[in-house]
């Protein structure tokens, strides 16, 4: 067989590099005619000067011989070896002539070559495989070249050692597997290890990081019980990916629950998280919803920095999204935040979730948002059911291409016995100082008639009456004394129209005044104060119940 015409059919840089191992040559000389020759090349070109050797004149076997890569030559449909080179026997040990390859070169059939070494004979279209690693140990790039010398048809395997590459890539991959280790370890250890659980809601979450490490960290929830029976509800997503992302989020998340120990409406919150954001990183944004559930009132108040809809599902299974208003995201300026409300009476389910959820590439965010509105119609069960339901609608599995962060929270709607736990009554002040002793009395009836023990029901009255006679003294009109309990605790709370909030302080022996809010403060589990939007404020406290013996 001819391995001079197989030669030139090695790739151009190969074949160069096997030429030039063997002789230095200067490129063929041009026939007459075919144009100029170049007049550095030209004084060279003397009549003294041997012939140059061409291409077909060079002694392949040689070159091939010395080629580095590993070079084999296979003919016919079984693949018989024909030659195989130095390279090649240095590497695999020595291989005989005229056998079939499966016999002859084993490694080749280890490598799944031979279904390659098929298609490239009878296509007759050179095939490659990349980075394969092969018996000795080491990374070959495999091109397989159809040859023919007259009626034999072969393949020329030609084998590049890219174990440097390949070695360079898997350190590569496993520095990425480290780093995105550590922000999924960063982020879990941000998000909270246990969700509070307040008296009047059931809630679940579930945080699934995406499948590399551009896709991890970012996406955070919280929930955080306010007192007097409300409850905060976070989520967000910080606009970066990996650790950094991380890191910004755990900040923002620790933002937030401090802001919301000062109790301030949803808005109001997020235009404080919106300078901090800017603070922490100029060149990072946020989406943020902050949410508060009062159940006196049977809505979920909320405000939206650039983050996607809240999701409510009634009692009936009808879906409703929270509307407008939703401003831009954390870290941009400039904006006025404002607070919205929705329905989450008894019986209702309510959703918040990141982008990861619903935004796919190849349909636009609104689809998503149906579908999922179409899964939690349907969506029964506890909230951990709910949360598992809409993830897997949502097609989310192990190698998603974003994190993805899901709150789902419900109002029970209690019926029989378990009504009996959870009591609301109120009472309006009206007129003046009389007004304390109507509230005494009221607030001594209904704790009676709620069976609490003697201890509780004078500490309930005594709580009651300094809270109401600081209300008329320093507050105006309209008031309200409102008694709520629930299977934990007894909150009592009154609301008048001044905006001023009271704090506590020591009261001197002979001030006439500033004791009321010392003694609550210490016979109660925990007081606190709030504006309420309409202007006005509320000040309430808080009983634990005792735990009912088994």
């Amino acid at each position: 067989m001819n391995f001079t015409r197989w030669s030139a059919r090695l790739p151009g840089t190969q074949r160069r590099a096997a030429a030039r191992t063997d002789h230095a040559v200067t490129p063929d000389r041009p026939p007459e005619g075919a144009g100029s020759v170049p007049a550095a090349r030209a004084e060279q070109l003397t009549d003294d000067a041997p012939p140059v050797p061409a291409v077909d004149d060079l002694p392949v076997r040689e070159v091939l011989d010395r080629v580095p890569a590993l070079v084999a030559l296979v003919h016919g449909s079984d693949h018989r070896v024909a030659y195989v080179n130095d390279a090649y026997t240095t590497a695999f040990g020595a291989r005989p002539l005229g056998e079939p390859t499966r016999e002859s070169l084993p490694e080749l059939a280890e490598l799944g070559l031979l279904p390659l070494l098929d298609q490239v004979l009878r296509s007759r279209k050179p095939r490659t495989l990349k980075s394969r690693k092969a018996p000795d140990g080491r990374s070959y790039t495999f091109t397989c070249t159809p040859v023919t010398e007259g009626d034999h048809a072969g393949v020329l395997v030609f084998a590049t050692d890219v174990t440097d590459h390949a070695e360079a890539a898997e350190r590569l991959r496993a520095s990425e597997r480290r780093q995105r280790e550590t922000a999924v370890t960063l982020q879990r250890s941000l998000l909270p290890q246990e969700l509070e659980e307040p008296d009047d809601l059931r809630l679940a979450a579930t945080y699934q990081p995406g499948g590399n490490e551009a896709a991890v960290g970012g996406d955070w929830y919280d929930v955080i019980t306010l007192g007097g029976g409300r409850t905060a509800l976070v989520i967000g997503d910080v606009m970066g990916r990996g650790v950094r992302a991380a890191a910004v989020m755990g900040q923002l998340r620790t933002a937030v629950r401090a802001y919301a120990r000062l109790d301030l409406p949803p808005h109001e919150v997020l235009q404080l998280l919106d300078g901090l954001a800017a603070e922490i990183d100029a060149n990072q944004i946020a989406t943020c919803v902050y949410a508060i559930h009062d159940p006196n009132e049977g809505r979920l108040v909320y405000a939206s920095a650039g983050h996607l809809p809240i999701l409510v599902r009634d009692e009936s299974g009808a879906v409703q999204r929270a509307d407008e208003p939703t401003g831009p995201p954390l870290g941009t300026g400039g904006w006025m935040h404002a607070s919205g409300s929705i329905a989450l009476g008894p019986g209702s389910t309510a959703v918040l979730y990141t982008d990861g959820l619903v935004e796919r590439r190849d349909e636009d965010l609104d689809e998503g948002i149906a579908a999922l509105e179409r899964a939690l119609s349907g969506a029964t069960g506890t909230p951990q059911v709910v949360c598992d339901r809409l993830v897997r609608s949502a097609g989310v599995t192990a190698d998603h291409d974003d994190d993805v962060a899901v709150l789902v929270l419900q109002h029970p709607s209690r019926t029989g016995p378990d009504s009996e736990l959870f009591r609301n009554a109120a009472l309006e002040l009206l007129g003046g100082i009389e007004a304390a002793p109507r509230a005494r009395a009221f607030a001594s009836g209904v704790l009676t008639s709620w069976r609490f023990p003697t201890e509780l029901h004078d500490l309930g009255v005594l709580a009651a009456s300094e809270l109401v006679a600081n209300s008329l003294q320093h507050g105006t009109p309209p008031m309200r004394l409102r008694l709520r309990r629930t299977d934990r605790r007894l909150i009592i709370e009154v609301t008048d129209g001044d905006d001023h909030l009271p704090r506590r302080r020591r009261a001197e022996p002979g001030d006439e005044s500033g004791r009321g809010i010392a003694i609550v403060a210490t016979i109660a589990s925990n007081w606190g104060s709030r504006r309420t939007p309409g202007g006005g404020k509320a000040v309430w406290c808080e009983f634990v119940l005792p735990k009912a013996s088994p």
